[in-house]
């Protein structure tokens, strides 16, 4: 059997230092990246997200992370946003919240279908 051949993606270190590993290594490392990748896809807890962040049910399809809906400011100092108040806020729209190499990052998912 021939050695496969790595992804395109893979950097070149790993493509070249890989294959030099043993049996053990090579199985420590899987079980690192199958770990890596479920604390990645896991739902954020709530105690991280913002204060004023609502979990939802809603799917987005994406499967990772947890989708909140959130009241939001626009960034424009003369919008009455600007004021803190929640009820002048933008929204709400839904968001998800993820962790990216260790860092909680959040994406616009859209609007709630039921608003």
């Amino acid at each position: 059997m021939e050695q496969p051949s790595p992804p395109t993606s893979l950097p070149k270190y790993l493509a070249e230092g890989l294959p030099k590993q043993d049996t053990g290594t090579l199985q420590e490392v899987q079980n690192y990246i199958e770990a890596l990748i479920e604390y990645r896809d896991q739902s954020v807890d709530t105690d991280e997200l913002p204060e004023a962040a609502e979990p939802v049910e809603e799917s987005d399809g994406a499967g990772r992370g947890t989708v909140v809906k959130e009241k939001v400011t626009c960034g424009d100092d003369s919008c009455k946003c600007a004021s803190g108040n929640h009820a002048d806020m933008h929204g709400p729209y839904l968001y998800r919240y993820y962790r990216e190499n260790g860092t909680m990052k959040s994406e616009y998912v859209g609007k709630p279908e039921s608003e």
